[in-house]
């Protein structure tokens, strides 16, 4: 499950999951759900999505980043996230989604970037957690 974070020029969120690969899947559906209006997409067609990075952290920005660019640059809308393979270096899974519709996936908030500012990615002894904040 993720939450909203308050804050001056962007909004940002925290998202817990029991293993990384989860936190990852659910970290894109709240990126999406702060995007658009999720209640209406139909999971269609599936969406190959990687990234790289030399952390947890990086990796995290870079994923984000990937499934920004599939809603903006092609005009997607995600239903979930599967995240298949995950390294210390390396994340690849799938987007099940279909091409945006305005009428049926209205737009919520428009975001620019995924942002580095008091990003954190931990374990704890529950699970995992991130924070993560967007550039609006």
């Amino acid at each position: 499950m993720f939450e909203l974070l308050e804050h001056t020029a962007d909004i940002g969120f925290r998202a817990r999951a029991r293993t990384l690969a989860e936190l990852f899947e659910t970290a894109a559906m709240a990126l999406e759900s702060i995007a658009v209006e999720t209640e209406a997409i139909e999971p269609r067609q599936e969406y190959r999505l990687e990234a790289t990075g030399e952390d947890h952290e990086s990796l995290l920005v870079n994923w984000l980043s990937e499934v920004l660019y599939w809603m903006d640059g092609e005009q997607l809308a995600f239903h979930h996230f599967r995240v298949t393979e995950i390294t210390a270096t390396g994340v690849s899974g799938r987007g099940m989604g279909e091409r945006r519709d305005p009428a049926r996936h209205r737009a919520k908030l428009i975001v620019k970037a995924v942002t580095y500012h008091q990003l954190r990615v931990a374990e704890t002894p529950e699970g995992w957690v991130a924070e993560v904040y967007l550039d609006i």
